[in-house]
């Protein structure tokens, strides 16, 4: 459950359109209550298999999801997303799915929170993912084109391609490739990837960007041992080194 804080001032209204899946009435009416006050629409499911017909039927700029709720799970929700949007995928998983929780980004979530939260804490990193997704979507970048070893990042057209081939990716697997081309040969800690992609400081026993990478070593077809991409420096962080 969710934790409860004081209500929010109402804000001016956004475009953003939100899905809250979530089949716990109290923690979905929640978190809506606290979105639709920083000015987002929300549109609320309880039940899994609806919300898979919901995003079926319509365009969202973001989505909270629940890991375990009936007819349709979080995974299976995240997974149909992602055949046809790129747009934020945010789940909330209960204290102890560890599992689900590597599952939910290896199926291309780009966060997760696990329950209880504080509603002004999921409030920030939807605000985050917002962000970063519009950047890239409105082509706000100061280099359009990185080549290095094979890849081409496009940023203006959020396009990747590898020896021609182009990559799937979610917009979190998009901004760590884009931070390492930009500062190929260097060496980027986990910690400071997380601060530059989520704008707020790492926190411990946090494995996000570790599974993030190992997917994007598996979309370009990269050796976990050997890696001829993205390679790791045990203690320091990663780096993409030019041919």
């Amino acid at each position: 459950m969710a934790a409860i804080g004081k209500k929010p001032e109402k804000r001016e209204r956004m475009n953003e359109v939100i899905l809250v899946a979530d089949d716990e009435k109290e923690i979905a009416d929640l978190v809506a209550l606290y979105l639709e006050n920083e000015g987002y629409q929300v549109v609320k499911s309880y039940d899994g298999t609806q919300a898979m017909e919901i995003v079926e039927s319509r365009q969202f700029d973001l989505a909270l999801l629940d890991i375990m709720m009936p007819g349709a799970s979080g995974l299976d929700i995240c997974r149909k997303i992602r055949e046809n949007h790129n747009y934020p995928i945010i789940m909330l998983t209960a204290k102890g799915e560890e599992v689900d929780k590597i599952t939910g980004l290896t199926m291309g979530a780009d966060d997760y929170m696990t329950k209880p939260f504080l509603p002004l804490e999921l409030v920030a990193r939807v605000k985050a993912q917002l962000r970063r997704y519009k950047r890239y979507n409105t082509g706000m970048q100061q280099e359009d084109l990185l080549e290095v070893s094979g890849l081409t990042v496009n940023v203006k057209t959020h396009e990747c391609y590898l020896n021609e081939r182009p990559l799937s990716l979610t917009p979190t697997e998009f901004s760590i490739l884009r931070i390492l081309c930009q500062r190929k040969g260097e060496v980027v800690s986990a910690e400071e990837l997380f601060r530059l992609i989520w704008e707020e400081e790492y926190y411990t026993k946090n494995n996000t960007i570790t599974v993030h990478i190992r997917h994007l070593r598996e979309k370009m077809g990269d050796s976990f041992e050997h890696p001829k991409y993205i390679k790791t420096v045990w203690g320091c962080g990663y780096k993409i080194e030019s041919e």
